[in-house]
């Protein structure tokens, strides 16, 4: 008999999956369902796009025809509204039920909202999909003022394209520094004289009270925690994401702050499988669960479901993430877990150069990468091989690290 496969989403970890199931079973069924209006685009690129920077042609990865031409059945503008793994069926808005053998839930997430008056106003952005970017391309091209709250990666996408826009803004972070919970003040720094150079002024120890809209509904300025005033005509938010999750909600499948996977990337629950943001996954190089938003992370899970749907166990998740920026005259790169360290060694080599390694149970964890990128692939070798650190973490520094700089356990005890 045809097997037949079901993918909830395309995005890059949807999508991937599709990709690899038609690739390795070329005579099975499969279905790729997603709310959005269009296949893959590139959410790497959405935020040239906002910026001004690109067209709209580059961002797409897939047109309709790229499904046709693979078989692969898409349908788009379509809400699943029920998942039944008894009988291995799938329901849409339009009635229509569909069987599967396999399921993979690939849903990614939402913005999360600020839980405060206003938050919906008009002119009030938040930053996730290719539309999202489209209506901020729209908006900030008119904008006087801006307002950008929420101090991580996201975040300063949105400072960055008022900056490109040359829109003055005004960066509200709770903290003392941009990304605290990965940055140092130092190494926050520079990222922050970046901004201030683009006309995005940092305002630390702030947040948001409520919004002031105009008499047709428009925001007009934010108010922080202080009752200090600034005046937004464009608000942009990105505080973080509630996992698209409401399917699973009456099934019986494991969740802990996302859908709970193995390395294989299966759920709980039989023939259900999940990839992308909304899983927490088992790491095999920590050892423990973790979660992981990259696009590189999510194309790999895919590709991995995929593989794991038509042959059970047949390949394990195992990757060390990354995510760069380029908004700056220096690049930023963070690796793995850079937050989830027990002991921290940190550097700066010159005036937009540093770094920063996290450590957990001994082994390099994750970092952060200003100006200087080269000994990523070091670090990333330390983590894959899961290699101790013991003794040596300053080395770890050296302006040219390579994993060989490390000496062998062996060679640490004596």
């Amino acid at each position: 008999m045809t097997a037949s496969y079901v993918v909830i989403g395309d995005g890059i970890a949807g999508s991937s999956a599709a990709e690899t199931l038609r690739e390795e079973a070329p005579d099975a069924e499969i279905t790729v369902i997603t709310e959005e209006g269009e296949a893959l685009y590139n959410r790497i690129l959405i935020k040239e796009y906002a910026k001004g920077k690109l067209p709209e042609a580059p961002i797409s990865i897939h047109d309709e025809s790229w499904y046709v031409d693979r078989d692969i059945d898409l349908r788009l503008n379509t809400v699943v509204t029920n998942i039944d793994p008894d009988d291995h069926t799938v329901s849409t808005h339009e009635d229509e039920t569909i069987g599967y053998d396999k399921l993979l839930v690939a849903t990614g997430g939402t913005p999360t909202q600020l839980p405060v008056d206003n938050s919906d106003a008009d002119g009030v952005h938040h930053f996730w999909t290719f539309q999202d970017a489209r209506n901020i391309r729209d908006h900030i091209e008119g904008a006087d003022s801006a307002t950008i709250v929420g101090a991580g990666l996201l975040g300063i996408d949105l400072a960055a394209i008022c900056g490109e826009q040359e829109v003055e803004a005004n960066y509200l972070m709770r903290g003392d520094c941009w990304w605290r919970y990965a940055l140092t003040e130092e190494g926050a720094e520079i990222m922050h004289d970046a901004m201030r150079e683009r006309g995005v002024t940092p305002v630390f120890q702030s947040g948001v009270d409520h919004f002031e809209t105009d008499d047709e509904g428009h925001v007009e300025a934010t108010i922080d925690p202080n009752g200090e005033q600034f005046d937004s005509d464009f608000v942009g938010i990105a505080i973080g994401l509630n996992f698209n999750i409401e399917l699973l909600q009456d099934l019986d499948i494991e969740q802990d702050d996302g859908v709970v996977v193995d390395e294989y990337m299966r759920t709980s629950l039989d023939d259900i499988f999940a990839a992308g943001d909304l899983t927490r996954y088992y790491d095999t190089i920590l050892g423990e669960y973790a979660q992981n938003g990259s696009w590189g992370s999510a194309k790999e899970q895919g590709t991995i479901a995929a593989k794991n749907m038509i042959e059970p166990e047949s390949d394990g998740f195992r990757w060390v993430s990354s995510y760069s920026i380029t908004h700056f005259d220096f690049p930023f790169l963070s690796f793995g877990h850079p937050t989830i360290g027990d002991e921290y060694v940190s550097q700066a080599y010159g005036d937009n150069e540093w770094r920063r390694v996290a450590i957990k149970d001994g082994k390099v964890v994750g970092g952060v990468l200003i100006g200087d990128l080269a000994p990523q692939s070091g670090y990333k070798e330390l983590m894959r091989e899961e290699i101790p650190v013991g003794d040596q973490t300053e080395t770890l520094l050296n302006e040219e690290f390579e994993a060989d700089d490390i000496a062998p356990v062996q060679e640490q005890q004596q």
